[in-house]
This record gives C-alpha cells, structure tokens and sequence, in this order.
C-alpha cells in the first residue's frame, strides 16, 4: 500500500490504472455461510459444484408418450414427476403415457409429443400414420412384426441412454423429448466460479443442485457523507444555493456498485471538525463516501483530514474529465475512504472509476472487462486524458456490434447518464 510519503506517485493516475489500484488494494472480508434465502445481492466465495449429473435422470422434456417399437402402442401405465412408472422395461409396441418432468422408463426409444398423438382406448398411434405394422419382405419368422423397425443399436458417440434397448420408431428420432442424465452438467462441474454475484437465477440453481446454504461475501458496509454548505435537501433552491442531487442518488448508486449503505448523513463545509467527526464516527464501516470537499479549495478538506490522519494512499487524483479531484485513501486503523467531487456528473463518473472497482474488491468479485463500442459524434479528448462522457446504445440489426451515441454535453448535470 501506498504510504503519504509516497503520495506523489499516486496523484494524476491514468483512468484504467486508477480502476486497478481501487480493486487491488481491497481486502475481501472473511466468507460466510448463508441460506439460500438470503444470499441475494451477495457474492459467491467458492465454486458452486454440482455433487450429482444434471439431470440426475433421463426425463421428459414434454406431455406425450414414452414408446418402444414401431406403433401402434400398447398404453402399459403412466409416468408423473415424483411417480416414475411401476413397470421394469418398456418391450416393443408398449408406450407409457407421461408428464414433462417424469422419469423416462429404460427401453423408451423416444418421447412422442401429445400435440401428435392419436389415442383410442388403450391404444396410441402417431397422428396422420395408419397406425398398423405391416408384415413385408424384411420379416425375420418369430419376429414381431414390431421390431422390424430395427433395433437400437449403440451409435459411438451417442448418449448410452439412447440405446438402452429400445425398438427404433419410424418417423420418431432415437432420443426426441428426452433430456439424459448429465445431459446439462456432469457430476463435479462448475456451473459459477467464486466471485459470481448471487442473483435469483443463481439461487434457482443452487436448490436444484441441492444447496441449502452458500459460502459468500457480504455486501460491504458503506456510510456516505454529503458536504457542502450551499446544499437544500428539499424544494426549490434559493439564490446561491444548489439542491442537493447526490443525496438522493448515493444510496441506489452504491447498491448497484455492489454495496449496503449503512448511513448517509450531510455535513457542512464549517466548523472543520464537522467532516473528522462524520468520517471517525463511520469507523466501522468497510468504506466512507464523502462528497465534496475534495479539491484544494479554502473549503475543501478531504486532504487535508486524510493527511492528518497518516492515510495510505491509494489514488490522490485521476487523469480523467470529469472526475479529476477523486480520491482513494485508508487513515490507519480505518475504512477506506473514497472522495468524489461534488458536481453530479463527476461523483457519478468518480464513482465508476473507484468506488466501484473497490467493492468488487472487496466483496471478492473480479474487476471484469468494460463494453466498447464505436462512437458516432466526434469527442475532444484533452491530451493525457480519458474523457469520460454518458453514451446511448441503441440496438440495431447487429446487436453484437452496436454503435454508441454521446447523449448529453451537460457539464454538471447528469442528464445524458440517466
């Protein structure tokens, strides 16, 4: 880590760089174990591995009938999810009538559909085929008229649930309608690494492998401090006064970054002690947001606070616009403390660059790869400096290549971003 000595190596730091010192610095904390039902929003500590096959057994992928042999078919029971059918085998011409889900009885060749069947008491036929074996100039003498269709025979390559022994049906692929064990993962696969975010597809799939609990990472704990003197919280501002814009958007923003804020509370620009206060009451928090107070200005004292405190320092200043007096520190013995500029626009960016980036850290998530896309209007781009500027995509012909389009040259407000 960076100490104040060495302050000077951290200030002005490329954009992308800064994204990499805010992640790498982090320390996740200690994983947890959680139910399922609470995992949401938290982040995988470990692998989630399936112990059994995906499916653990040939199922049905649709309503219809399991059939064996060429038909028309014998109805020999039925086949309901958790109410597998009783019998040890299907034999050629039988067919077992069957819910999506159920398990698909040994000697199924395939599952045909109930949108193309035609049933009549206890009989089943494809719809649209006569429905009678007809003896011919391949019949074997003792040889059910049934089975010259052909057996099934094993195909190298296959899964061996689709030769287990069934008869081959004319006009029904070997396998259609039904999902093999294994089929989606093999026992022992990886279907997360750690560091995946817990959403509900992810909890969906946890139960179905059979976890009741999962080893996370909290969200981390954020407390956010609001400065600024010339701040109204509500109604119309007054001459000389502002209306407060980050209140209002820190709580969702630091929730999507990855963080649980724990507190948000408005400081003045004076007395001074009042932002000490503020930062050395949230001791117990992973990471301190504060909101202006970051530059060098007469009312500015993030620095100043920080310099007092024996800080690390982790990013003094990015070469980017907006967003340039951002900040990334850790006071000795504290939480990490990351400095957005009080224009709108510029905390939002700021915010990006190094909150972001620090609560993947230390939630234990990757700092993943950025989109990119061409833009279509003309950017200046000062020398030495990423531009950062709030772009609509919109979706054309080619999604995998789409074109972006700068939304907005506001410099304080966060239209264009919305």
């Amino acid at each position: 880590m960076v100490t104040a000595a060495d302050q000077e190596t951290r200030r002005d730091v490329a954009w992308a760089e800064a994204r990499r010192f805010a992640h790498e610095a982090a320390s996740p904390a200690p994983p947890v174990r959680v139910a399922l039902g609470r995992a949401a929003g938290l982040t995988l500590a470990q692998d989630l591995v399936v112990a059994t096959p995906l499916p653990a057994f040939d199922t049905s992928a649709m309503d219809g009938f399991a059939v064996s042999g060429a038909g028309p078919w014998t109805i020999a029971g039925s086949a309901r999810p958790g109410r597998p059918w009783t019998g040890e085998r299907l034999a050629a011409g039988q067919a077992v009538e069957i819910s999506t889900g159920a398990v698909v009885p040994p000697g199924t060749w395939a599952v045909l559909p109930v949108e193309s069947a035609a049933v009549r008491d206890d009989r089943v036929a494809l719809a649209g085929e006569p429905g009678v074996a007809h003896d011919g100039p391949d019949a074997v003498p003792g040889e059910p008229a049934a089975v010259r269709g052909g057996r099934a025979a094993a195909v190298p390559g296959e899964p061996a649930a689709a030769h287990h022994g069934g008869f081959a049906v004319p006009g029904l692929a070997r396998g259609k309608h039904i999902r093999y064990a294994g089929e989606d993962a093999p026992a022992g696969a990886c279907l997360a690494p750690a560091g995946t975010p817990v959403g509900p597809a992810l909890l969906g799939l946890a139960a179905t492998c059979g976890y009741d609990e999962l080893l996370v990472r909290r969200a981390p704990a954020v407390v956010a401090i609001v400065t600024g003197d010339e701040l109204a919280t509500n109604g119309l501002p007054g001459p000389g006064r502002v209306r407060d814009a980050l209140g209002p958007l820190l709580p969702s923003l630091i929730a999507e970054l990855g963080g649980r804020l724990d507190g948000l509370v408005h400081v003045p620009d004076q007395p001074v002690a009042a932002l000490a206060e503020a930062v050395e009451s949230a001791a117990g928090a992973d990471a301190v947001v504060v909101t202006g107070s970051t530059s060098v200005g007469v009312t500015d004292g993030l620095r100043r606070l920080l310099a007092e405190r024996d800080a690390r320092w982790i990013v003094d200043s990015v070469a980017c616009r907006p967003g340039h007096p951002a900040l990334l520190a850790r006071p000795r013995g504290g939480p990490y403390v990351v400095g957005l500029p009080g224009n709108p626009f510029a905390a939002l960016t700021a915010a990006h660059t190094l909150l972001g980036p620090l609560l993947a850290g230390l939630s234990g998530r990757a700092l993943g790869d950025l989109p990119q896309a061409p833009l279509l209007s003309r950017i200046v781009v000062p020398a030495g400096r990423t531009r950062i500027v709030p772009v609509a995509v919109p979706r054309s012909h080619r999604p995998d290549r789409p074109n972006a389009r700068w939304a907005s040259d506001g410099k304080s407000l966060p239209r264009g971003s919305a």
